[in-house]
């Protein structure tokens, strides 16, 4: 996809998100904004997968740790065609296929149940050593974390693991928008410097705009032929609720009520965007 591509598959995702939690009335809607830049990239250029045959062996291995994101990657699997659109008007509402964090049990294309915070960076490292060792060198784990969750310990044990075990077919994207759900990262426990942090475990890290899709696409391909071996952590500097004006200016953004007047605001927005783009 060329980088326009990029961008239009980003607002779809995005538009997706919206509408999806809108009809819930509510949900994690900041920290998925976030990531559509990411994952336009991972299922528009970068990773190899198969939509019509979910769990192909060959095929590379996307964990969110950050299971509260389940709604955007359920967005990117809906435009890849891994089930009907129609699912993501069922977001976490009884019954549904689509619960509000991830479920590999009942989501096609999701390499991972995930949502007890931490737990999805062990799981990403365990695969990627189990590649390893079944010499599957082709092959690559992306784990996406989050800012407030890095202050889980289970987060630097699996980071202590994979600098150990030299897996260099595991990135880790940091979806730094600096904000959890109790606050900001420095009102509730300090990041500190993240890459600093990764480096100290002996993993390849680096640091880009979040909300820029040639950045990011970029940066996968430089570190995967730079890391020397290392594991490689990529930080996506990012404002919380990205791509969506409306969104981005609610202060506690994290989880929140989406009622119809926002709802329309935010797709208004996202049009608005859409229509710009296409006409540059």
């Amino acid at each position: 996809m060329t980088t326009k591509e990029l961008e239009l598959f980003a607002l779809d995702i995005r538009t997706e998100i919206v509408k999806a939690i809108a009809k819930k009335g509510g949900g994690h809607i900041g920290g998925s904004l976030t990531i559509a830049d990411l994952l336009a990239v991972l299922y528009g250029n970068v990773m190899r997968y198969d939509p019509k045959v979910p769990d192909w062996e060959g095929r590379d291995f996307l964990i969110s740790s950050k299971g509260h994101a389940g709604p955007a990657l359920y967005a990117a699997l809906a435009l890849k065609g891994f089930f009907p659109m129609e699912w993501l008007q069922k977001l976490n509402i009884e019954g549904t296929t689509l619960p509000g964090h991830c479920d590999r049990l009942k989501v096609p294309g999701i390499d991972a149940t995930t949502g007890s915070l931490g737990q999805g960076a062990s799981i990403a490292a365990g695969i990627a050593l189990g590649l390893k060792k079944q010499h599957k060198d082709g092959q690559y784990v992306y784990c996406i974390t989050g800012d407030g969750e890095s202050a889980e310990g289970q987060v630097w044990e699996a980071a202590a693991f994979a600098g150990h075990f030299h897996l260099s077919n595991l990135i880790f994207f940091l979806d730094w928008n600096k904000k959890q759900i109790d606050g900001t990262n420095d009102e509730v426990m300090s990041l500190m410097d993240p890459m600093k942090k990764y480096s100290a475990f002996g993993w390849y890290t680096m640091c880009v705009n979040g909300a820029d899709v040639s950045e990011i696409e970029n940066a996968i391909s430089y570190a995967k032929h730079n890391c020397g071996g290392r594991p490689i952590f990529i930080a996506l500097d990012v404002v919380k609720g990205s791509g969506v004006p409306c969104i981005e200016e609610v202060e506690n953004n994290h989880c929140i009520g989406v009622p119809p007047a926002l709802a329309e605001k935010a797709l208004s927005q996202l049009e608005e965007h859409r229509r710009k783009l296409v006409e540059e």
